[in-house]
């Protein structure tokens, strides 16, 4: 199974593809995909995105300091 970067990494490719006027089909992992839809592919790149922050980050908490009129 291919990690959620390198997917990410493939949709990348398929959009350019597509937004430059190449490939009309593509091939994730063992899938074979024709007729490229453009909305299709952003879902699947918005929820490729996610996984990958979720995978990659350290689960630490960042604090924020707040300015409360000068004090």
């Amino acid at each position: 199974m291919e990690s959620a970067a390198s997917l990410l990494a493939l949709i990348d490719a398929a959009i350019k593809a597509l937004l430059t006027g190449g490939a009309q089909s593509y091939n994730i992992g063992s899938r074979s995909v024709t007729k490229l839809d453009l909305g299709t592919l952003f879902e699947e790149r918005r929820m490729l995105v996610q996984q990958v922050r979720r995978e990659t980050s350290s689960g630490g908490i960042s604090l924020a300091k707040l300015n409360r009129g000068g004090r």
